[in-house]
């Protein structure tokens, strides 16, 4: 796994969202904005989609838990179910790992363990990105983005 810090600029988005229980239905969000972005010529080689779980599930009801995907743009666009925000911003630990459910869901499983070694604290203030940049995307990749203190 390949590790870096960044600084995340701020970026304008286009978002969908959906509020419910964490699980198979952010998956189906994220298919919804990728094809709005292909329907509409976006993904490209500067194209960035994020998924972002706004709420911890732990501390948060899972009927109020709300995911977030979202597409890097300065763009606006006549459609109801796009909304528009910022990309949180700050210093975070990227981590690139294999595009598979299972090297996702092992990150996670060990995710403190990473923090640890990297010798860096997880910033609860801000939301953990998975971000999908279209260069790696193409090479079976994805990152996930730590924010650190």
């Amino acid at each position: 796994m390949k590790m870096y810090i960044e600084n995340i600029p701020q970026s304008h988005i286009a978002y969908m969202r959906r509020v419910g229980v964490y699980g198979e239905q952010n998956y189906k969000l994220m298919q919804d904005m990728k094809r709005w972005v292909h329907e509409r010529d976006l993904w490209n080689s500067e194209g960035v989609i994020y998924g972002i779980a706004q709420d911890n599930a732990a501390q948060t009801l899972p009927e109020k838990c709300r995911y977030d995907v979202c597409f890097v743009t300065n763009s606006v666009f006549e459609d109801e179910f796009i909304h528009y925000g910022m990309l949180p911003t700050g210093k975070y630990l990227v981590c690139e790992i294999i595009h598979t459910a299972d090297e996702v869901q092992h990150f996670y499983s060990n995710l403190m363990s990473v923090l640890s070694i990297e010798g860096e604290r997880i910033d609860e203030s801000r939301p953990i990105l998975e971000r999908y940049q279209f260069l790696l995307v193409e090479k079976g990749y994805c990152e996930i983005c730590v924010p650190i203190l």
